[in-house]
């Protein structure tokens, strides 16, 4: 039985008609988290409906329940659906899905942290995690937070506080590609008593499941590789059931970074295909990062699949034999020349986000904004983080060699 399956009704979860751990990971795909309702169509109706209507006496009703069929800032059917589907394929016990991937960093955070509390936070994050925890919340709630190499286990340790409540990381980072060791990070958290929370958008199921790693919530930007198709937005937090319960009563319900529930069908629609979209992603992806660096007009490319990335060891023994879809590296030369680059590239797409059907480059200089502690090559050259799509990988190749090419001519 899937953890779905074990959510008490009133949570807001419904039961799973399927048993996770006996199924493929494609069939869990389309069939996780999914059971008929009373329309007995075989996918979710999008529900647009804002209300529903009430029993005769609502005197006894919470407005602040996360039931669904109340109200949609409270729970819709849509994302309801969406939960339990993620609840199944992370293997978790419930889900709550939210409006964005930034939400759902941000609901952790504002539910499980408090003032005066402590947290630990690694030391390449997405921007908008750093921003958070070097500006929004140390400011304006008094919690502060020690940035750490994670790879550094006794540094890790020495970080550690005893008002420390939380540590958070990327199990791969966004955008050097940093790998963390969730089993080591998990035992060192809970040993201090302190919550580990996961962002896992680099690394979705099947792929990987910081859950069975010891992680109590990972977070997921459903925009990205879960919905796979770049036309919706979304984010979700899975876990314990008594760590996702306080995250939909306070920061969903109450704060109301809900999930809409186009989105939220778009997004489980996507999901259907995610295990088969990653084997080409992460195919063309090894292809594309070996070809990089043997070419010596390229600087550095950093990319866990490749025996010269820091982590690789980590890599192997956390993913097995594939490294993701993502990797960052620049050519050698300056901002104008990585321009250049990226102009004269005709298949690649030069634009933000990631885990989309097209492939998705973009370019950060050197003397950008600096969000992290970026390697020594970052710093000198800048870097293109790329997103490897779904197209072939002779295509890929084939383009980024011409674009290199065209540089020369």
């Amino acid at each position: 039985m899937t953890a779905a399956a074990e959510t008490p009704t009133g949570s807001g979860a419904r039961p799973d008609r399927t048993d996770a751990p006996t199924l493929g990971e494609s069939s869990l795909a389309v069939h996780g988290g999914i059971e008929l309702d009373s329309t007995r169509a075989l996918r979710t109706p999008l529900v647009m409906s804002n209300s529903f209507a009430l029993p005769d006496d609502p005197s006894e009703i919470s407005w602040s329940a996360t039931a669904p069929n109340l109200y949609t800032r409270n729970t819709g059917v849509n994302q309801l659906a969406l939960e339990c589907k993620l609840a199944a394929l992370d293997h978790g016990e419930d889900a709550v899905a939210l409006a964005s991937g930034v939400a759902a960093l941000h609901a952790v955070f504002f539910t499980h942290v408090r003032a005066g509390d402590h947290v630990v936070v690694s030391d390449v994050v997405y921007e908008a995690t750093w921003r958070l925890w070097t500006e929004l919340l140390p400011g304006r709630y008094g919690i502060e937070a020690t940035f750490v190499d994670v790879t550094d286990p006794d540094a890790v340790r020495s970080a550690i506080r005893p008002e420390t409540r939380l540590v958070c990381v990327e199990a791969i980072a966004n955008p050097t590609t940093k790998v963390a060791d969730i089993a080591l990070l998990a035992e060192i958290a809970h040993a201090a008593g302190a919550i580990l929370m996961v962002d896992s958008t680099f690394t979705p199921p099947p792929f990987y499941r910081p859950l069975a790693d010891g992680a109590d919530l990972v977070v997921h930007s459903l925009t990205k590789y879960i919905n796979g198709h770049g036309d919706a937005m979304g984010g979700a937090v899975i876990g314990r059931s008594e760590l996702i319960a306080p995250i939909k009563a306070d920061a969903m319900v109450d704060v109301g970074g809900v999930i809409s529930p186009f989105n939220a069908w778009m997004i489980q629609r996507g999901s259907v295909t995610l295990p088969l979209r990653l084997r080409q992603h992460f195919a063309s992806a090894q292809r594309v990062a070996e070809m990089l660096e043997a070419d010596p007009r390229v600087a550095f490319v950093a990319y866990p699949g490749l025996d010269s990335h820091p982590q690789r060891e980590t890599a192997r023994r956390q993913f097995g034999d594939a490294a993701g879809g993502m990797m960052a590296f620049a050519l050698d030369g300056g901002p104008e020349l990585q321009n250049r680059f990226v102009a004269n590239l005709r298949l690649i797409t030069s634009g933000f986000s990631l885990g989309h059907d097209d492939s998705l480059i973009v370019h950060t200089a050197a003397d950008g904004p600096r969000t992290a502690a970026y390697p020594d090559e970052f710093r000198r050259f800048g870097h293109l983080r790329l997103s490897v799509g779904l197209e072939d990988a002779d295509d890929l190749v084939a383009d980024l060699t011409a674009a290199l090419d065209a540089l020369s001519a």
